[in-house]
């Protein structure tokens, strides 16, 4: 594990492997609720425009609790590991790199249920892999090759989560304040912070153009030497 620091390349000791059956790079971006993970990840698909790429959150995945009434389904722990329809997301993952477009479930937060509907994800050279416990994950850490952690303060996480979900959720401040205490906290302390360890680059303070402009030229200089000949 590397912390990225201005000038330095902490990314030398990286190299990837050729995925089954095509050449691919599967990147993972974790860190805390808030922490700045989607910004990092817009800033890099905007840093590789023109380049195909692949991007499937582990949101996506959340368990169908189709079985359970509102109520039930609200008091869910959402942060916990098994909230998640992992195994899924996994094999997502193998059929992307063997070249297999994959139909990634879409999930309703403000009724906690996954849709009937599906998006379509084809295949490409990097597929990107969003989530706050994507690096917790033993499964998901092996099908990775690079690990990336975005390191934000707990203040201004909880600030953007608040705001994220009221805007884009349709929640309380109340019921998003008594969720943070009641799972998200506690479950980011258990699962998320350890995962840190786990990762090969570390960005401090959500947004690092420096560092985000360091991975977007490794994944350019590995979609250039994929496109060259055996």
């Amino acid at each position: 594990m590397v912390a990225y620091s201005e000038g330095v390349d902490s990314t030398s000791h990286l190299s990837w492997p050729r995925g089954e059956g095509t050449m691919a790079l599967v990147l993972g971006i974790a860190g805390g609720t808030g922490s700045g993970k989607t910004t990092v990840v817009d800033a890099i698909l905007e840093a590789l425009a023109g380049e195909p790429v692949a991007f499937i959150e582990h949101d996506a995945y959340y368990r169908d609790l189709q079985h359970l009434d509102f109520e039930e389904r609200a008091a869910q722990n959402f942060d916990h590991p098994d909230a998640f329809e992992t195994e899924l997301m996994v094999e997502h993952i193998h059929q992307l790199r063997k070249g297999i477009a994959i139909d990634k479930p879409v999930y309703d937060y403000a009724t906690h249920l996954r849709t009937s509907q599906t998006t379509r994800v084809e295949p490409a050279p990097v597929l990107v892999v969003d989530g706050i416990l994507v690096l917790s994950e033993e499964r998901l850490r092996d099908a990775m090759d690079l690990k990336i952690f975005v390191d934000t303060d707990a203040d201004v996480r909880l600030v953007r989560r608040i705001q994220r979900d009221i805007k884009e959720r349709g929640r309380s401040p109340e019921s998003v304040l008594e969720q943070y205490m009641t799972t998200v906290r506690p479950m980011h302390l258990q699962f998320v912070e350890p995962s840190k360890r786990y990762a090969d680059i570390i960005i401090p303070e959500g947004y690092n153009p420096g560092a985000v402009g360091t991975v977007s030229s490794m994944i350019r200089d590995f979609v250039s030497r994929s496109r060259l000949p055996d």
